[in-house]
């Protein structure tokens, strides 16, 4: 029965793809697309999806990934077609091969794209393809077709991933991810109906915007090679089936070869396409590149070719973290820890790298992280203080070693790191997160107090953020604050697809004697603004079982 609902739920999704797919010839200026989706409620349908998939728990939250995904994305976004458009990032739990883009520029990554990829440039270019898919209306042509033949888009996505996540299989360590794998690749790509065009110019801004970034073109074709050897392996057990990206992003010998070339003539071109923007148009325009092929070249792979300045003037981008190899291989081997099924498997699977002989540094720093979070902080301290020693002032390993030293007992050598990176970074969210949770653990009001102090300048700016809200609110209750404490743990709920819930508990907080007018004024706003959504999930069937069950 439940595998019947699943493809029932698949099959609203993908209906209105199939019945127009010949139809569809880019660019299409008449496209009617924006017109019954507007901008406003296609990023409400993908903050509602987000928020479902963290209800999930499939959705990693973590400050310094978040970072390095949003970092990554944010650059490829800027160079796209479309830089005005609003891009979210995500990254995945699930260590299945898959990536997605839906309505309102949501972006999703899964942790096993990012372990299979060698390089940030291959991880790059997947995000480029998706960011072309949102950029030429691709995502919204296939929601376009759903709206037309009735299919509540919403309740569709939703629905495949509800029930999903109901599975009992215990495939690849996590009952949800195997099959929220499909959902995904279904339910969010199929129904956008990729044909063999939208791929192929996919494909050919993306690798445009790859170039525009300052990342290696290359990096497209490297991708679909490990994608294709992946779909070549064993497909007779989970872990080894054909990666859920193939299924809705065939790779060819002939794509990859399409590749090959449009990065060898992207390194050899002697122009490059300009655009200037201004309040009445936008001009784009080829502009030739002093110095010939050689010259567009070097520009090109470095991002640095500004046709507005002089052609003798040359700008490095030297230290700006561009195509920074070492941070990649901290953020990999981190998703490697996180996605792990428990932190005991995570260290395993480390000790049998080492006896492999398959263990840089990255590795060191993913066993280190691993006996971090199962609990070996003394021994975890030893090796983060290791790695330092050879990476001085790295963020990634002080921030794992001040924390290291707060679990082993050494809080006035952790308090002074803390202090030693914020002065450095004093917006820093990941350095202000980790050192307020560690704060929450000493469970004092001073350590409440002290945290406050670090996260509220940041707050405003965190408002889409599940796991600061989180830490606020729990920081705020030590410190003996209950209003600030309610307040975002609403806001956490409302993020994390609880958004009935967290108008209930908003309701009841308003009802307190002691709030001033600006606390009451606050909550009024949130309250109003939260309504809205509830009452469009209502609409669309979707409520919260815990809130019924009380009930």
């Amino acid at each position: 029965m439940r595998s019947f609902l699943v493809a029932l739920v698949l099959c609203l999704a993908v209906a209105g793809g199939h019945a127009a797919a010949q139809d569809n010839r880019l660019p299409d200026i008449g496209s009617s697309a924006g017109t019954v989706l507007s901008p406003a409620r296609q990023a409400e349908y993908g903050e509602m999806l987000l928020a479902q998939l963290r209800h999930y728990d499939m959705v990693m939250e973590d400050p310094l990934v978040d970072q390095w995904l949003r970092s990554t994305g944010n650059r490829l976004a800027s160079a796209s077609d479309q830089p005005r458009q609003s891009f979210t990032f995500f990254m995945m739990k699930d260590r299945s091969i898959n990536a997605f883009a839906t309505l309102g520029g949501y972006i999703g990554l899964n942790v096993g794209l990012v372990l299979t990829a060698q390089s940030e440039d291959e991880v790059a270019a997947v995000l480029a393809h998706e960011i072309a898919h949102v950029t030429q209306n691709h995502v919204l042509r296939g929601a376009e077709r759903a709206q037309r033949d009735s299919i509540p888009l919403l309740l569709a996505m939703l629905g495949a991933i509800a029930i999903a996540s109901s599975s009992d299989s215990s495939s690849s360590g996590d009952a949800a991810m195997a099959a929220v794998a499909s959902a995904q690749g279904l339910a969010m790509q199929r129904q956008i109906d990729y044909t063999r065009s939208n791929e192929s110019e996919a494909d050919r801004l993306g690798m445009r915007t790859l170039a525009r970034s300052g990342f290696d073109v290359d990096g497209m074709a490297d991708m679909f090679e490990r994608m294709q050897a992946a779909s070549r392996t064993n497909q007779g057990g989970e872990r080894e089936r054909i990666p859920d990206y193939l299924r809705t992003h065939p790779v060819t010998t002939t794509r990859i070869g399409e590749a090959r070339q449009r990065a060898e003539q992207l390194r050899g071109n002697d122009s490059v396409l300009a655009t200037t923007a201004t309040p009445e148009a936008i001009l784009t325009e080829r502009v030739p590149l002093p110095g010939g092929s050689t010259a567009a070249a070097a520009a090109a792979a470095a991002g640095t070719f500004n046709p507005l300045l002089p052609g003798s003037l040359r700008v490095t981008t030297t230290g700006l973290g561009y195509g920074d190899s070492v941070q990649f291989g901290w953020a990999r081997e981190r998703m490697r820890v996180l996605s792990a099924s428990t932190t005991g498997a995570a260290v395993r699977e480390y000790e049998g790298m080492r006896r492999s002989g398959d263990f840089d540094d990255a590795k060191r720093y993913g066993m280190a992280l691993a006996r971090l979070q199962a609990g070996e902080a003394a021994a975890a301290a030893s090796q983060f203080a290791a790695l330092l020693e050879d990476y001085p002032e790295d963020t990634w390993l002080s921030l794992g070693l001040a924390e290291a030293e707060a679990r082993s007992g050494r809080q006035r050598d952790a308090d002074a790191r803390f202090e030693a990176l914020l002065r450095r970074m004093p917006n820093h969210r990941a350095v202000a997160l980790t050192y307020a949770g560690v704060l929450a653990e000493r469970n004092t009001p001073e350590s409440g107090r002290r945290a406050q102090e670090l996260l509220r300048p940041m707050l405003r700016s965190a408002s889409d953020d599940p796991l600061f809200q989180r830490t606020f609110a729990r920081i705020s209750e030590i410190a003996g604050d209950p209003v600030r404490a309610g307040e975002a743990y609403a806001e956490a709920d409302f993020l994390s697809g609880r958004a009935e819930r967290a108008l209930v508990q908003l309701n009841t907080l308003r009802k307190r004697d002691d709030l001033d007018y600006y606390a009451r004024a606050r909550i009024d706003a949130r309250i109003a603004a939260i309504t809205p959504t509830v009452l469009e999930l209502r609409r669309q069937g979707v409520r919260d079982e815990d809130l019924r069950r009380r009930r």
